[in-house]
């Protein structure tokens, strides 16, 4: 048993009534170090935090044992099933997978081609997170998730095409800078309501204070996917909007136009910090 006071592993460190609170604990479990932990760490933190729930901890282990195993076990395995998560699909990984495709968007817009590929690679991504992270009390089946897939990516594509096509001949070289921005907000108002379709038909469980399950709500279903949809256009905001107005100001000096193969990584770590 622990020397130190008990604490219940299954509830957040901070107090969740808080936006400091959500905040402290978002960053804590999406810690972007804990996507190159090995697997043996990772399978060795979940044994412990079960054994914790049931007392049966090993002998002299230290509360900072405990919660860095409990941050492990959030950060890689689905909370409903308790599966390992695909690393590439993990929360944890968001900062380092977008920062790199965001970049890269950012980068190669001026081609048809580059715009195409991209956004598929992005809209691939979002659908491996949106799979990864689904609520397994609704499950999606495969035919749901193609539908889905398909479907943000080709939004994706028409929009990203359609605004380069329309800009291009009327609009300023900043403005054309922003097809991308267009491209992911379009494509996440279609990928994330389709890849959660179940919850929007059949409704997701409500709790009250006692955490007894009332209902299934359709109206809980829509607010919450609305929420989502939204966030995932203001996350990628900042740098999506910011950036191209920097890189249309620093292009124009020569020591920029003398590096252009350093273009991209420099718009993959300011995606990065913002």
């Amino acid at each position: 048993m622990a020397a130190f006071p008990r604490f219940d592993i299954d509830k957040p460190l901070w107090d969740q009534s808080t936006f400091s609170g959500r905040l402290m604990n978002f960053f804590w479990v999406t810690d972007p170090r804990t996507c190159i932990v090995s697997e043996e760490t990772l399978d060795a933190a979940k044994q412990l935090v079960e054994q914790y729930r049931l007392g049966k901890e090993p002998p002299g282990t230290t509360r900072e044992q405990i919660v860095y195993a409990k941050k492990l076990y959030e950060s890689a395995f689905h909370p409903d099933t308790g599966d390992k998560q695909n690393v590439f699909g993990r929360m944890s990984f968001q900062v380092p997978g977008g920062m790199a495709i965001t970049g890269a968007m950012l980068q190669f817009y001026r081609t048809a081609p580059a715009v195409v590929f991209w956004q598929w690679v992005n809209q691939s991504f979002n659908a491996l997170v949106n799979y990864t992270n689904r609520n397994a009390k609704s499950p999606t089946t495969t035919t749901q998730l193609g539908v889905a897939y398909v479907s943000a990516t080709a939004s994706a594509m028409i929009t990203a095409l359609g605004c380069k096509s329309f800009w291009q001949k009327r609009a300023s070289t900043l403005l054309q800078r922003y097809v991308p921005f267009a491209a992911v907000a379009a494509a996440n108002c279609v990928n994330i309501p389709l890849m959660r379709q179940n919850e929007l038909i059949y409704g997701i469980d409500v709790y009250d204070e006692n955490e007894n399950k009332i209902t299934q709500s359709r109206v809980a279903a829509v607010k919450g996917i609305s929420q989502v949809v939204l966030s995932r256009i203001v996350m990628c905001a900042p740098g999506m909007t910011i950036l191209p107005v920097v890189m249309e100001k620093l292009e124009r000096y020569p020591f920029m136009q003398k590096i252009q193969p350093l273009h991209a990584p420099f718009q993959v770590m300011a995606v990065g910090c913002l």
